[in-house]
């Protein structure tokens, strides 16, 4: 059972997003979503402006377009427009510039008024500059880079950038203006040294395929990363995809309407600043060295670093942080992360998706292994639909707070399964520190399940919190852990079930039940050792059954819950080889490890077994019953 030093964020509730940039400003709707939760509150994106009809354009007027043909023997265009200087061309006014050919140790450059617009049209080019971009946008109010339909063109970088004006580019394609990619063609963009794109204003892709392959981060939009389809093969250095904004922290967002992504980063998969939405996409991410990379595997290594000597609590402290100062995530985000659709691969070696506000997930298909937590979210997680499959993680799903209405749940953890203990980033190195009650609740953490199927295999809590549970709906199946130091359950406020089907099963010595606050029947009982794969059955009076479950460990302690158990009627539970007649004389049944007894205090067992149990383990102050 673990117990974390806790770093309370406050939560924004309404996370005002003003003054976003003269173009974003008018396209997001300050609309805080009206949801029923404690800690659930997300800014409602209004997208509908995202992409303007000419960001989704490929076609262009042939008749009207400047004809460039790039090549190292001497550049051919009629276009007073263009300037070409050994292999240096310059576009200076707004157009359309079909650009075909080769360029090497060359550069396209854009110096357009501020009011221009400029769309390039790559047809089979090919543009390498081994000391800078190989596109460089240095004014306009707006570049379109397509890519004809059926053309292959590449742009790269050789390794070593030098300084040629006052901007500081380091990137294979480096903008200080907006800069959209569209098409139909293929563009493939090497950065041997830097970014691979980078825009110092909004970059926006809408469709076409592009490859890319840099040093640092793949794509980077200081003000937004907006995609709204197309394929994406990235292999970066630093961020697959990145957005950040140091001057204004209400910039720097990626919303992904669509698309495929095949990303392998050395760092974040795709990072944003403040928010990330995703409406719908498929989504193939490898960080760092994946799951099996992380230290987070090593489970002894974690085991004495959560519960530290005091003596050892600051050396262990600092360590975790400097691990965690590369950030190594699936999908990442400042301020929020909605994924409403789409398809989700993740193979993490810190955490699948993580948001240091909060996290919604409406749909889609999560397959999901981390290294660290496979879901995390400094305040909230609201998880409303979709298929959720965490196959490894240190820490299944964690936040402050977790509301479950719905979707499909399946959490392989090395400790906790879902942890509601707030905290940021680091909580999932950290234990208690010098003079921490493990025991007190925290202020706004709580789980409450009132919807889904979730299946939890837990070697540490299969459910904990900090503070209160409240289970009202839904079906909940926790495979918990085989040690005595953790529980199946367990909770510092209270524990109430109100509706649903609740089945648990682990180990005795920390084991918790529900509280008598709950108002549907619940009965814990615990038992000598059962064999993992046993089943565990309630049937009622008349033989009918009404739960049947088999867990996925060995276990001594089990919880089961359902609406068909009514106060005052008598039922039998088969656990393995042990089985128990019980009456339930009041709502919650809780009794000792050898079946039989009434409830104890505050959720314990009555008569639960002392062996396994230190005295500063006990809760408000003695022995159960």
């Amino acid at each position: 059972m673990r117990k974390k030093e806790i770093f309370i964020f406050l939560f924004i509730g309404t996370m005002i997003l003003s003054g976003c940039s003269r173009r974003t400003s008018q396209n997001i709707q300050q609309n805080t979503e009206s949801l029923a939760y404690q800690n659930s509150s997300i800014v409602e994106i209004d997208t509908s402006d995202m992409f303007s009809a000419r960001d989704k354009e490929v076609g262009y007027p042939e008749e009207e377009s400047v004809s460039v043909v790039l090549s190292d023997e001497g550049t051919v265009c009629e276009s007073d427009a263009v300037i070409v200087e050994d292999k240096k061309i310059m576009i200076t006014k707004e157009g359309t510039y079909v650009l075909t050919g080769n360029l090497t140790d060359g550069m396209v450059m854009v110096e357009a008024k501020d009011t221009d617009k400029v769309q390039l049209v790559l047809n089979d080019v090919n543009i390498s500059n081994s000391e800078s971009a190989a596109l460089y946008v240095f004014s306009a109010d707006k570049v379109f880079v397509t890519t004809a339909a059926g053309s292959e063109n590449t742009l790269e970088n050789g390794g070593n950038y030098m300084a040629i004006d006052e901007n500081n580019i380091d990137a294979a394609v480096f903008s200080k203006s907006d800069l959209t990619f569209n098409g139909e063609g293929r563009l493939t963009v090497t950065a041997k040294a830097g970014h691979g794109i980078v825009s110092k204003d909004d970059l926006v892709f809408t469709c076409g395929t592009y490859e890319i392959i840099s040093a640092d981060h793949g794509i980077a939009g200081k003000d937004s990363v907006r995609i709204a389809n197309g394929s994406y093969k990235i292999i970066s250095g630093k961020d697959g995809i990145h957005a950040e904004n140091a001057e204004d922290t209400n910039l720097g967002f990626v919303y992904l309407a669509d698309g495929t992504f095949q990303i392998t980063s050395e760092q974040d998969g795709i990072s944003a600043g403040s928010w990330l939405q995703a409406e719908n996409g498929v989504y193939t991410i490898t960080t760092g060295e994946g799951s099996a990379g992380a230290e987070t595997s090593n489970v002894q290594e974690h085991m004495q670093k959560r519960m530290p000597a005091e003596r050892n609590f600051e050396e262990n402290f600092e360590e975790a942080a400097e691990e965690d100062s590369v950030s190594i995530k699936g999908l990442k985000a400042g301020t929020q992360m909605v994924l409403k659709e789409g398809s989700y691969t993740l193979d993490s070696q810190d955490d699948s998706l993580h948001s240091n506000g909060a996290i919604n997930i409406r749909g889609g298909t999560y397959k999901l292994s981390s290294g660290d937590d496979g879901i995390h979210a400094d305040t909230n997680v609201l998880i409303l639909g979709g298929s959720l499959d965490i196959t490894q993680s240190y820490e299944g799903i964690e936040g402050l707070s977790i509301d479950i209405t719905g979707g499909e749940i399946n959490v392989q953890a090395l400790d906790d399964g879902i942890n509601a203990a707030g905290g940021n980033d680091g909580s999932g190195f950290g234990g208690p520190g010098p003079g921490d009650d493990p025991f007190a609740t925290t202020e706004g953490a709580y789980i409450c399940i009132s919807g889904g199927i979730l299946h939890i295999n837990a070697s540490g809590d299969g459910i904990d919190s900090n503070g209160d549970i409240t289970v009202s709906g839904g079906e909940t199946y926790v495979s918990g852990p085989v040690n005595d130091g953790n529980a199946a359950l367990d909770y510092n406020g209270t524990a109430t079930i109100t509706g649903g089907v609740f089945a648990a099963a682990g180990a005795s010595g920390m084991a918790q039940n529900f509280g008598n606050s709950s108002t549907q029947g619940v009965i814990m009982v615990n038992s000598n050792m059962q064999e993992a794969g046993t089943q565990i059955s309630l049937t009622d009076s008349s033989g009918t059954k009404i739960l049947s479950w088999s867990t996925e460990k060995e276990y001594s302690s089990v919880i089961v819950s359902c609406p068909e158990i009514k106060q005052g009627e008598t039922y039998t539970l088969t656990a393995g080889t042990a089985q128990e007649s019980i009456t339930m004389d009041s709502l919650v049944y809780g009794n000792s490890p050898q079946m039989g007894g009434q409830p104890g205090r505050d959720g314990r067992g009555g008569g639960m077994r002392n062996e396994g149990m230190r005295n500063n383990e006990m809760r408000n102050g003695g022995m159960p019953n």
